[in-house]
């Protein structure tokens, strides 16, 4: 009966097979060939493709059918794999998945970068071929003829019952499946390697670096909270007469694109220079993303925790990792009397900032709700409407210091679908742009609206009697695939500041990265000595 179950089978599962690996070849980067991986990635492989094939089988019970299935959800991943690369510079990883729901609730963050008519290709080419397959392959169930079951092994009271060819089919299916399943949990590949999505699935291959992703997602993540720079801290270095409030402004999308494109007019970030100016550091900041991606350098700087320390969690930190709380700056201040508040225009659910916030040491958490009737600026809040409600917040923090983060929406994008005319080019270029380049004057329009409220910011804090710290960073480089073709890409780093409403600082140039901007900005304001690594160790 096994042998009557196995053999019918073959043919379409091994040629699925065989497809599965010439589609992964469509990727960017390419894998490199079944025989050149290690030995546990081509066993995840099978084991995987094992898997889907044979739940394919149970939910269809068509052979050639689910091989189609399978090869087109695979197809899918491939798609958006590409898509998110020639975007973001980075792989499909398996934190990603999360993300195709997120695409039906903010459908504009997304579809804009996979291409509308590409999502209703695929799913009306989807819809079609589940029609046709349905339709010209019969059930293998569907008849007493089934060439799945030996009969002569049925009791003879059940051999004409049509339920027992069905449940015997079932039952070689989970079979199948479940060796899959072994396939997978026996081959390990990697576990201790630090992780690189794109070295990754050069090396291993699809299916093995996102199951090994999954593996890695799922262990425990005690340890690295032992070594968050927050978890252990002294006292601050003295004390103050004044706690000062502190004011970060994470700004969407945002540096300064003038040192990299020299069309763009000097005067767009006078703010952010007088800012500058009288600040007590600034320079160009590493970040942990590349055009999306927020809560990777939001989480890095909240933590003060390096991507490489993170491991597979630098990829959505906000998945896993963050779910059980985490020592940050946040809950550092908290600890120190400071009301701690983030203020973001957007969705609350978006990356579940409503749940994990909180966790982080956030008492407040501000979305989109509190901003009912304030104008948009595009598609999103803008940075004006919100710097009102910044300083409202200001405003009413009574005695109490305030450590308010905000999170701006303003500059996300897709900037391609914006409208611009040449009266922009006029007023923020000293020189005509080549064609393909209007993503770069919606961009700049965006940054001359982050700039006036870096100004008004700096106006409100200077005239208050109880001196502020301020911080601006921005989050990753901007999505401009025209203009990074036109005129040069850039090299990914953002800008930052520190200042004090004090003045009197010497401003120093100092280049960071977002897991050190956060100490760097209580240090500067005498409000955190950080513990070195080794004298944790002596702690535990």
């Amino acid at each position: 009966m096994i042998e009557a179950f196995w053999i019918p089978l073959l043919p379409p599962y091994l040629i699925g097979l065989v497809l599965s690996f010439a589609v992964e070849a469509l990727l960017t980067p390419r894998p490199v060939a079944p025989w050149r991986r290690p030995v546990a990635a081509v066993g995840v492989h099978v084991g995987v493709w094992t898997l889907a094939f044979a739940l394919e089988l149970m939910l269809f019970r068509r052979p050639y059918f689910a091989v189609a299935n399978v090869l087109a959800i695979e197809l899918l991943i491939v798609l958006v794999s590409n898509a998110k690369y020639q975007a973001l510079r980075e792989p499909f990883v398996y934190p990603d998945f999360e993300y195709f729901l997120d695409a039906v609730k903010h459908p504009r963050l997304y579809l804009p970068f996979f291409g509308v008519w590409r999502a209703m290709l695929s799913g009306g080419g989807y819809g079609v071929a589940l029609w046709v397959g349905l339709s010209l392959e019969d059930s293998v169930t569907a008849g007493a003829g089934v060439w799945f079951v030996s009969f002569a092994d049925l009791p003879q009271e059940h051999m004409f019952d049509p339920i027992a060819p069905a449940g015997l089919f079932f039952l070689h299916s989970v079979g199948l499946a479940l060796l899959g399943l072994a396939l997978t949990k026996v081959a390990v590949v990697c576990p201790d390697a630090p992780v690189d999505a794109s070295a990754d699935l050069r090396r291993m291959g699809l299916f093995a670096a996102l199951w090994n992703y999954f593996q890695l997602e799922r262990r425990p993540t005690a340890g690295l909270k032992q070594l968050a720079p927050f978890n252990i801290v002294s006292k601050p270095l003295q004390r103050l007469s004044v706690i000062p409030d502190l004011v970060v402004v994470q700004s969407e999308s945002f540096f300064d694109v003038r040192r990299a494109y020299p069309q763009v007019g000097r005067g767009l970030l006078a703010n952010f220079d007088q800012l500058k100016s009288e600040s007590v550091m600034h320079g160009q900041l590493s970040v942990a993303a590349w055009g999306a991606n927020t809560v990777r350098t939001e989480f890095s700087f909240l933590s003060g925790m390096s991507a490489a320390a993170l491991g597979v969690h630098q990829y959505n930190p906000y998945r896993r990792l963050a779910t059980g709380g985490f020592p940050t700056v946040a809950s550092y201040l908290k600890s120190l009397g400071y009301r701690t508040v983030c203020i973001h225009p957007y969705y609350g659910g978006f990356y579940r900032r409503d749940k994990i916030l909180p966790l982080l040491g956030f008492e407040e958490f501000l979305d989109i709700s509190h901003f009912a009737g304030d104008l948009l600026d595009g598609q999103y809040i803008g940075d004006r409407a919100l710097t009102d409600r910044v300083v409202a917040l200001l405003g009413k923090s009574g005695n109490r210091p305030l450590y308010l983060h905000v999170i701006t929406m303003e500059n996300h994008g897709p900037l391609h679908w914006e409208s611009v005319d040449k009266g922009d080019e006029r007023e923020l270029m000293t020189q005509p742009l080549p064609g393909g380049c209007d993503e770069l004057l919606a961009y700049c329009r965006h940054l001359g609206n982050a700039d006036a409220m870096f100004g008004a910011l700096r106006r409100y804090l200077l005239d208050r009697s109880r001196p502020a710290g301020l911080c601006i960073f921005g989050d990753h480089v901007p999505i401009m695939p025209g203009v990074y073709k036109q005129l040069g890409a850039v090299d990914g780093t953002t800008d930052y500041l520190i200042w004090h409403s004090r003045g009197g600082q010497e401003a120093n140039e100092v280049p960071l990265s977002s897991a050190a901007l956060s100490g760097a900005f209580l240090e500067a304001l005498e409000l955190w000595s950080p513990m070195p690594i080794a004298a944790k160790g002596k702690l535990k």
